[in-house]
C-alpha cells in the first residue's frame, strides 16, 4: 500500500447490511469493508485521520432508533457502540478532535467531548430537523442548517460553559433567507473574510459573512442543489442537482449519483477519469483520507499521537462530575508507539485490567499507571486555568460595573449624599476583593 496515495469512503444510508466501502482511487481496488452501517447524508466523518465516525438510522437496541459507531481505521475490529437518546443524523467535529457535535430529526442539538464522552450541551437548535452541522474553521463557532431553511450561529464556548446543560444556549444570529431545507454548509478558510456557503433545495447557493450574518451573495440555479463541495483552493464552487454527494481529492472532481455510481472528474476538460459502481445503494456520504490512515501500527514508521475516545453519553453530566477523569481509561496505548486502540470496556473492567499487569509487574502496568497520573493532572490543571481565568474576568466586570455606578451616582446626587454612598460602595469593593 502506497502511503502517499488517497483512499475513497463511500457509505449509503439504505440498508445496514450494505456498510461502508474504502477504494484505492487510483487503480480502483478494494482497500477495506466495514460492515453494519448505514448513514444519513453528512453522517460520516474521519476523525484526526485515525477514526471513522458514523451516525446510524435504525439501529436495534436503540432507544430512538439511532445510534453512533466509531471503527479505528488501522485495526479492524467491531466498532464502539454509542447509542444516544433519539436518531442522530448529520455529524461535525473540531479540528483538533476534542468536540463532536450532532443534530437529530427532531431539531435537536448535541454536543459531546470525545476523549471523555461527556454530552456537555443538548438544546432545541431548531423547529424541523437539522440537516447540516459545521464548526468554522478556528472551532469557536457551530453552524447548523435545517430542514426549514433556518441557518444559525452559536458560539461554541457558551455551549461549554453553560452551568445549564439543558437551557437555551446563547444565539450570535440566525438567517431565514432559504425558503426551503438547507443541503449543505461549507466554510472558506483562505480567505481574509468569515465565508460560509449554504445550498438548498430552493435551487439556491448564498455567501455568507458568518461572524457578522450578512448576506453577500446570492446565486441561482434551474434545479435545487442537493449536494455541493469547494475547492481546495477555495476558488470554485461545485453544485449539484440530482447528485447524492461531492467531494474533492488530488485526482478530481468526485460525484455520487442516484444510479449508484461515483465518478472521479478531470474538471478541466470535463472527462471521467475513474469510474466506480457502488450497485448497493446510491452513495450519501463521501470522504477522501489517506491511505497511510489504514495501515497497521508496524508499518508505522513515527509513533503516532495518543488520541483517546470514550462511549458518549445519553444524557449531561453534572459539572462537578468525576466522569471526565474517569473515562480515561476506555482508550489508551499499552506500549508506548503502538497503534491507537480502544475498546468500550467499563471503568472498572479498565481498573481491574491495570490491578491484574501490577501483580506480574510489567512494563505495561508500570507506563499506565503513569499514564493515568500524568492525564489526571494535566486535567486538573487545564479546569483550574480555566476556573482561574473566569474568576479573573468576572471579578474585572464586576469592578467595571461599579465603577460606573460610582460615576453615575456622583453625577446625580447631592455632595452630602455623594460622600454617603462612595463610603458604602468603597466598602462593597473590598468586600468583593477578598478572597473568597
Amino acid at each position: 500500500m502506497d502511503k502517499g496515495r488517497e483512499a475513497l469512503v463511500v457509505c449509503s444510508d439504505k440498508s445496514m447490511g450494505i456498510g461502508i466501502t474504502i477504494w484505492d482511487m487510483e487503480t480502483g481496488d478494494h482497500l477495506l469493508h466495514i460492515p453494519t452501517s448505514a448513514s444519513p447524508a453528512h453522517g460520516l466523518l474521519c476523525l484526526r485521520q485515525q477514526f471513522l465516525v458514523a451516525s446510524q438510522i435504525h439501529r436495534h437496541g436503540s432507544i430512538g432508533g439511532g445510534a453512533i459507531f466509531l471503527w479505528a481505521l488501522n485495526k479492524p475490529q467491531p466498532p464502539l457502540r454509542s447509542y444516544p437518546v433519539e436518531a442522530i443524523g448529520p455529524l461535525s467535529c473540531t479540528n483538533d478532535g476534542i468536540y463532536l457535535a450532532g443534530g437529530a430529526l427532531s431539531g435537536n442539538a448535541y454536543l459531546w467531548e470525545i476523549a471523555s464522552g461527556r454530552l456537555f450541551k443538548t438544546w432545541h437548535a431548531h423547529h424541523k430537523s437539522v440537516n447540516c452541522l459545521l464548526f468554522s474553521n478556528d472551532d469557536s463557532l457551530l453552524i447548523s442548517g435545517s430542514e426549514d431553511g433556518m441557518i444559525c450561529v452559536w458560539s461554541v464556548i457558551s455551549l461549554i460553559d453553560m452551568e445549564d446543560s439543558r437551557s437555551w444556549p446563547p444565539l450570535l444570529h440566525y438567517s431565514s433567507e432559504h425558503v426551503s431545507s438547507i443541503t449543505s454548509l461549507l466554510t472558506a478558510s483562505g480567505t481574509s473574510n468569515s465565508l460560509l456557503v449554504s445550498s438548498s433545495l430552493d435551487g439556491t447557493c448564498k455567501v455568507w459573512d458568518f461572524v457578522t450574518g450578512r448576506l453577500i451573495q446570492t446565486q441561482v440555479y434551474p434545479l435545487g442543489v442537493t449536494a455541493s463541495v469547494l475547492h481546495p483552493e477555495e476558488e470554485i464552487l461545485f453544485c449539484g442537482g440530482a447528485i447524492t454527494a461531492l467531494t474533492i481529492s488530488g485526482l478530481g472532481l468526485i460525484s455520487a449519483s442516484t444510479d449508484c455510481t461515483i465518478c472521479i472528474w478531470d474538471v478541466v476538460n470535463r472527462m471521467i477519469v475513474r469510474r466506480f459502481n457502488h450497485k448497493k445503494g446510491a452513495a450519501t456520504n463521501m470522504m477522501v483520507i489517506p491511505q497511510s490512515s489504514l495501515l497497521s501500527a508496524s508499518n508505522h514508521s513515527g509513533v503516532l499521537n495518543q488520541f483517546h475516545v470514550s462511549l458518549l453519553d445519553k444524557y449531561p453530566q453534572p459539572a462537578n462530575s468525576s466522569k471526565g477523569t474517569a473515562t480515561l481509561l476506555s482508550l489508551r496505548h499499552s506500549f508506548k508507539g503502538t497503534q491507537t486502540s480502544f475498546d468500550s470496556r467499563s471503568t472498572h473492567s479498565s481498573n481491574q485490567h491495570m490491578f491484574d499487569l501490577e501483580k506480574e509487574q510489567t512494563l505495561a502496568a508500570m507506563q499506565m499507571k503513569v499514564e493515568t497520573c500524568t492525564e489526571n493532572r494535566m486535567w486538573a490543571t487545564r479546569t483550574t486555568k480555566h476556573v482561574m481565568e473566569m474568576n479573573k474576568h468576572l471579578q474585572s466586570r464586576l469592578l467595571d460595573l461599579m465603577q460606573c455606578r460610582i460615576l453615575w451616582q456622583t453625577e446625580i446626587d447631592s455632595s452630602t449624599s455623594k460622600k454617603r454612598k462612595k463610603l458604602k460602595i468603597g466598602s462593597i469593593l473590598q468586600g468583593a476583593e477578598e478572597p473568597q
